[in-house]
């Protein structure tokens, strides 16, 4: 007998089904049905077995209908089959009877014998798997069961996320000056009294001088990442840090032991209405391509920003990029001020960003990328208020909303209240100060990567960045600030304009050879930089806060290595060197000891 096939038995598509809680009692009655055709074929070596009667198979199939593991229609069809095989095994089995009751050549027919033929086992398993598997394929075509698959929407969502141990030891030279002014902390904790005459303390100073050993640091980011559709994305992240520094997600321990804090770092949408065009929207990643001389790797930015990148239809190796962003850096407050019936009008301060750029592979050992951008910090400069009467009680002066919302040290700073002197005892009027930006911050930034193969065909890369500040305008700060600049003075001990020293310019020089990103054991690299960052190059509050524990007038060495011990597993150490441009020295050395592990 030769092989059965099912490629003309195949039973109805059953589009009746709509119940994939029903799946199970479907697998259950198609593996029952299979043993029971692998049976009847069985039977067939089984000379004193009968084979299973038509009205036995009916009445399965009908029990199966009747307690809902088979639909109706689906069960019909079954049903209809079944007895049509059945009418053709009953047929074929009296044609072997007749054939086999004629004797054989050479042998004697008893009475009573019938001569069936084999089916061998191979055939009957055969002829389950082709039922099982035709079902089967069927049932997922049409949504009946999936086996072994999971829910649709879990393939649509990808959990990131990043976790970083650190020792870092922050080394102080003696011979720095011990009277740096903290004005971050002065803004935080003030208004600060300027006037000796009534004000005996010191204003909040920095640690210069003594040395910060063994501080055990974490870093840990988890983000959810959803793709809603082919062109829609949604993702929150959140993460550790000391506290809302915009710039570090860096978490120090000890604290007692107390239980760390945890913030939101992301959350956004985005939308790719064309191919190259992704729009994004919410709290999102920096989305320009730049470096943490400008920005800190930990940034992230409010707003909106549009994304484009096309590749060249005449010349597929070079693409073109840009983005154009649009970010909000800080609202005035609803109420301010809180003591009065008149409020002030909405001062909002923003950053207005537009990059172009491109990137092309030169042939495979070589790639260049490059972009110009101009970044536009908008009514971030400070303002000098109007006369304000504190003596008489006032709580308050026009533009304290002018003070930064956060900074952290180098940038040209200037006395922002006009405080009105009692004309009863003017020498002893306290003056409670805030601290606002001299300078305004037009950006041009020229970033720039090449990445090809050096000796043993290792990867080596090379970063190369330069800002200037185009706003930049020494006469402008001190008629602004009416005199009233109060920090980058040089080492002459005078306060005027002759003794003033800033700048407008910054640059970075990085070169790194093995693996930038190692994530396969064995992967490791190496790297060498320098940085030059005047006072007024750039916004001091939004870069590295590693890099002489962060903001400008700074410049220095730093060099580094990591090596992975295991997939996505790595270890890096890291010597920053820094000191002062101008003003009064100020060296800082940084080592810094990782363990870092990626999801």
């Amino acid at each position: 007998m030769s092989p059965v096939t099912l490629s003309d038995r195949r039973a109805p598509t059953g589009r009746g089904i709509n119940r994939p809680a029903q799946a199970s009692g479907i697998k259950l009655a198609t593996a029952t049905l299979a043993s029971l055709i692998a049976l009847l074929g069985s039977t067939a070596v089984q000379a004193q077995a009968p084979a299973p009667t038509e009205s036995a198979m009916v009445k399965l199939i009908r029990g199966l209908i009747d307690s809902g593991a088979l639909a109706r229609d689906v069960g019909e069809a079954l049903l209809a089959q079944a007895q049509t095989e059945a009418m053709a095994a009953q047929q074929a089995q009296r044609q072997a009877s007749t054939a086999a009751a004629q004797p054989q050549p050479g042998t004697r027919a008893q009475a009573g014998d019938v001569r069936v033929p084999y089916v061998p086992q191979t055939v009957r398993d055969q002829i389950r798997d082709e039922i099982k598997g035709e079902v089967m394929a069927q049932a997922k075509a049409e949504g009946w069961a999936a086996p072994n698959e999971t829910p649709e929407w879990t393939k649509r969502i990808r959990v990131e996320g990043d976790l970083r141990v650190r020792n870092e030891s922050r080394l102080f030279s003696g011979g720095n000056s011990n009277i740096q002014s903290d004005w971050a902390k002065l803004n935080d904790d003030g208004p600060y009294d300027v006037n000796p005459n009534t004000s005996l303390s010191l204003p909040p100073l920095m640690n210069t001088r003594k040395d910060r050993e063994s501080l055990f640091r974490i870093r840990a980011r988890l983000g959810i990442f959803a793709d809603l559709s082919e062109r829609t994305q949604a993702g929150v992240r959140i993460a550790t840090g000391s506290d809302d520094s915009p710039v570090s997600t860096t978490q120090t321990l000890g604290g007692g032991l107390g239980k760390k804090e945890i913030w939101l770092d992301q959350a956004w949408l985005s939308h790719r209405p064309v191919d190259w065009l992704t729009i994004v929207g919410g709290r999102f990643g920096n989305p320009f391509f730049s470096t943490d001389t400008l920005f800190s790797g930990d940034l992230n930015f409010d707003g909106i920003a549009a994304k484009f990148d096309k590749t060249l239809a005449a010349n597929k190796d070079v693409e073109l990029f840009g983005t154009v962003g649009v970010i909000p850096l800080e609202y005035s407050s609803d109420s301010f001020p809180g003591t009065s019936q008149d409020k002030m009008k909405s001062e909002n301060k923003w950053l207005f960003g537009a990059q172009m750029g491109a990137a092309w592979k030169v042939n495979a050992d070589n790639q260049l990328r490059g972009a110009l951008a101009y970044y536009n910090f908008s009514n971030i400069t400070g303002k000098i208020s109007d006369p304000c009467a504190l003596y008489a009680g006032a709580d308050h002066c026009s533009t304290d909303w002018s003070r930064p919302a956060f900074m952290q040290k180098g940038n040209t700073l200037m006395l922002l209240r006009d405080i009105a002197l009692d004309p009863t005892d003017p020498a002893n009027t306290p003056m409670p100060q805030y601290v606002g930006l001299a300078s305004k911050f037009r950006l041009l930034d020229l970033n720039f990567r090449w990445d090809t193969k050096a000796v043993g065909n290792i990867p080596l890369r090379v970063d190369a960045n330069y800002i200037r500040n185009l706003a930049y305008d020494e006469d402008g700060m001190w008629r602004r600030a009416r005199g009233g600049i109060v920090n980058n003075f040089g080492n002459t001990g005078g306060t005027g304009q002759a003794d003033f020293e800033s700048g407008a310019n910054a640059y970075m020089l990085q070169v790194t050879y093995g693996k930038p990103s190692p994530s396969a054991r064995g992967d490791w690299n190496m790297l060498a930089g320098y940085k030059y960052i005047e006072p007024d190059a750039l916004p001091d509050g939004y870069n590295d806060s590693t890099f002489h524990l962060g903001g400008t007038n700074a410049r220095g060495y730093f060099l580094g290595g990591s090596y992975a011990i295991d997939k996505n597993t790595w270890f890096t150490g890291r010597w920053i060197s820094s000191k002062e441009i101008y003003g009064p020295p100020l060296s800082i050395d940084l080592l810094q000891l990782e363990f870092n592990a990626r999801l």
